[in-house]
């Protein structure tokens, strides 16, 4: 067996007969690696794509379209100036 091969066998916790030994580095290892698949699973369907994309900005265009027609109506401008003037006026 070569030095390297022994190194790697050493390090990773594996016996020369093929058993497993509990090693530090090898619990290690191996939690790291858990945690790396986890990641990168989670990772597999975090994004959107490119139609989700535009669904979420026609939504969105659609929503800020109903809110500044809310906002410019005769009622809610109404509203928003007493408001303010009821705030600047107010005695402290």
């Amino acid at each position: 067996m070569s030095r390297v091969a022994w190194i790697s066998r050493k390090h990773t916790g594996v016996e020369m007969n093929g058993t497993r030994r509990a090693t530090t580095y090898g619990r290690l290892r191996g939690r790291i690696l858990r945690w790396a698949r986890g990641v990168r699973s989670a990772r597999k369907d975090a994004g959107m794509v490119t139609s989700e994309y535009a669904v979420g900005l026609i939504a969105a265009v659609g929503f800020a379209g109903v809110l500044y027609q809310v906002v410019t109506s005769d009622l809610v401008q109404s509203a928003l100036q007493s408001l303010v003037a009821k705030a600047l006026h107010g005695s402290f």
